[in-house]
């Protein structure tokens, strides 16, 4: 279905990638002058002999040390920096991004609580992320009813959210992940869609269709892809606009050998009166306006090429009810939790609260 090639990026967490930097601390100048052009990284992460982290070297350290007498035959521990700046692995890759823009450097070392390396983040890598083979499906047919009137003449996925279409904040966000291949289905007023969005080539992105002659539910369209995906496909509803990183759910969904992934939230009801618990016709005690907190589908999925083919050809199928298939199956479903904004803008007053955060 798509043609279009995009360049690999390594993943700087990949050993063969960050473990050309190391350098002993027993070397020379020399030998790290050699290390820093066979690299390119621009640094060298200096370690001892159990390979524990001991400090970095930059070019602007050897040059200065240069400048101060030493030889190429010195030893490098006369340039080591014993107390760069450095990130732990639970550190995510946009808070990496916001320290390194305020502390001006392009090298952060990851280590453990051991203080061993476990990688290295460089501003050039975590600026363009890996690039994604697997499909992004947007769901964008429904005809969206509660957003009357602003959906009487245009499609749900396309009402304007800080002056710009839901459908196309979805797209830029997933884009930042490194996806670049999306199918989106249409129905309702679904020319509009197209008509915008094209194959995506001035978006950066390449977009295939999935025509509803009816409506075929949350889940059902995915029945009418023509070509048989060969790895894990992220799934969005059209109208749910959130921070959630797609990479990380994507990596979350595999790293668990999960068949489906849900993305939940937790939702909080408080109730705006004081409870009274009876026994029969004994008061037995008092809840002044309780908290109920439950998890609810959040309308984002990562579905393995399994899960898909228990889907019946171009019939009506909600997601619940895919999952309730996969689970009758005794397949791995699994549950991704989500602390990120989120929103679906389904009635008139989340698109002013949606529109509120925009400004």
């Amino acid at each position: 279905m798509f043609t279009r090639k995009f360049p690999k990026i390594e993943s700087i967490n990949n050993p063969e990638y960050w473990k050309k930097a190391l350098l002993s601390h027993k070397s020379t100048i020399e030998q790290a002058i050699e290390n820093l052009n066979t690299t390119a990284l621009q640094i060298i992460l200096v370690v001892e002999d159990n390979e524990k982290f001991l400090g970095t070297i930059s070019d602007g350290d050897i040059r200065r040390g240069l400048l101060k007498g030493l030889s190429l035959s010195s030893s490098i521990l006369e340039l080591v920096n014993l107390t760069p700046l450095t990130v732990s692995t639970s550190v995510n890759r946009e808070e990496v991004m916001n320290l390194m823009a305020l502390k001006k450097v392009h090298q952060i070392p990851i280590v453990n609580e051991g203080n061993q390396l476990k990688g290295l983040y460089l501003w050039d890598a975590i600026c363009h992320p890996p690039v994604r083979k697997n499909w992004m499906v947007i769901m964008a047919g429904g005809f969206g009813s509660r957003l009357y009137p602003h959906t009487e003449s245009c499609p749900k996925p396309m009402v304007l959210v800080g002056n710009k279409p839901m459908l196309e904040h979805i797209i830029d966000r997933a884009k930042t992940e490194g996806f670049h291949q999306f199918i989106i289905t249409v129905h309702y007023l679904g020319h509009q869609i197209e008509e915008y969005f094209g194959d995506g080539e001035k978006f950066g992105v390449s977009i295939e269709y999935i025509r509803e002659a009816s409506p075929l539910g949350t889940a059902g369209a995915l029945s009418l892809i023509g070509e048989s995906p060969n790895a894990p496909i992220v799934v969005t509803n059209g109208d749910v606009i959130t921070g959630i990183k797609y990479g990380d759910f994507l990596d979350f969904h595999v790293h668990n050998k999960a068949t489906a992934t849900m993305a939940i939230r937790l939702h909080e009801w408080q109730n705006p009166y004081g409870v009274v618990n009876v026994n029969g016709t004994d008061i037995v005690g008092f809840e002044e306006k309780p908290i109920s907190r439950s998890y609810i589908n959040a309308g984002v999925y990562v579905l393995s090429p399994e899960a898909l083919a228990l889907l019946p050809r171009n019939t009506a199928c909600d997601m619940p009810s895919l999952f309730m298939s996969l689970m009758n199956e005794s397949k791995s479903i699994a549950a991704y939790p989500i602390h990120e904004t989120w929103m679906d803008i389904g009635r008139p007053s989340d698109l002013v609260i949606a529109n509120d955060l925009y400004e």
